[in-house]
């Protein structure tokens, strides 16, 4: 196996190769690869359960990885099922946070868009 483990795309297709060999895709409606999704995420925060805030779970660190690696390969799965091409729609959420978050308005803050003070509809 040979793909840039930096090229979305290249990765996606290696994800669905992978998926296609094992002719698992009669399983993989978006329905149930969005399912799968949230339990690898869940599967990721349960690492991080009961830790202090600052703890890196260093000690975990290979499981870390293997849980990031299935939320990406669900996600990436995912992605192919539902039609989603992924780097346009991280851009496009991006631009779309850009403007719900310009960093004068909230550098080092927390809250959501609408919860600032000076935040108008629209705008």
């Amino acid at each position: 196996m040979t793909v840039d483990p930096n090229d979305l795309r290249a990765l996606g297709a290696e994800v669905a190769r992978f998926m296609e060999e094992r002719d698992w895709g009669q399983y993989h409606a978006p329905k149930n690869v969005a399912a799968a999704l949230a339990v690898e995420a869940a599967e990721l925060q349960q690492i991080y359960l009961w830790r202090a805030l600052d703890d890196p779970a260093d000690d975990k660190r290979a499981e870390i990885e293997a849980e990031a690696a299935d939320i990406a390969i669900c996600l990436l799965n995912f992605c192919a099922r539902a039609g989603v091409d992924l780097g346009p729609a991280v851009l496009r959420k991006l631009q779309a946070a850009e403007r719900k978050y310009p960093v004068e308005r909230v550098r080092g803050r927390m809250e959501k868009y609408d919860e600032y003070e000076e935040w108008e509809p629209g705008g």
